[in-house]
């Protein structure tokens, strides 16, 4: 699905939102219009009165939508097939003004797996931001951060946001490159 689609909305309920890009959290009100702009990765980009704000794909219902189901992963699986399904679900995270991922973004530094023992496992990744000054940090992490917890097994995770090395266009996938126009 291609993340610009422009589709009109009415919220069937109050929700909590993020504008964007100061990232302050705001509640829109049962009955608000406006359309949706981006809808990639299970989170919305929504623009209303002028303005752009980001809706979890928790909160899909209120949009008349359905919630994103939590990522599948293969009986016994190895730690290997857990940071597969890692990799996949970082690549579910948005920036929401750009409908590119943070993998292919390059946002992502460092992804680590941990076996706790029982089955369970702790995962620590490193990821930075386009800009430092970025008022969506905090959400792109936390949306990292949810994104990676509902994984079977995942038991604890923390991500990181750092800035060393600083980021670079050279850093985005070819693909991502392509999409956004800076080849």
């Amino acid at each position: 699905m291609f993340g610009h689609q422009n589709e009109p909305v009415t919220l069937i309920r109050d929700v909590t939102a993020i504008i964007i890009p100061i990232g302050e959290t705001i509640t829109l009100r049962e009955g608000t219009e406006g359309f949706i702009t981006q809808a990639l990765g299970g989170s919305f980009t929504v623009y209303v009165e002028g303005n752009l704000f980001r809706i979890s794909g928790a909160d899909a219902d209120a949009l008349g939508k359905d919630p994103v189901p939590p990522p599948a992963v293969p009986d016994n699986a190895t730690d290997a097939d857990i940071e597969n399904v890692i990799w996949e679900q970082l690549k579910t995270c948005y920036d929401p003004e750009i409908p590119v991922d943070i993998v292919n973004l390059g946002l992502v530094y460092r992804c680590e797996l941990t076996s706790l023992g029982n089955g369970e496992r702790a995962v620590t990744v490193d990821m930075t931001l386009t800009a430092p000054g970025c008022g969506m940090g905090d959400v792109l992490v936390q949306d990292a951060r949810e994104k990676i917890a509902v994984i079977p097994t995942v038991s604890h995770v923390n991500v990181e946001l750092v800035f060393d090395p600083p980021w670079h266009v050279g850093m985005m996938s070819e693909e991502a490159r392509l999409q956004t126009g800076m080849m």
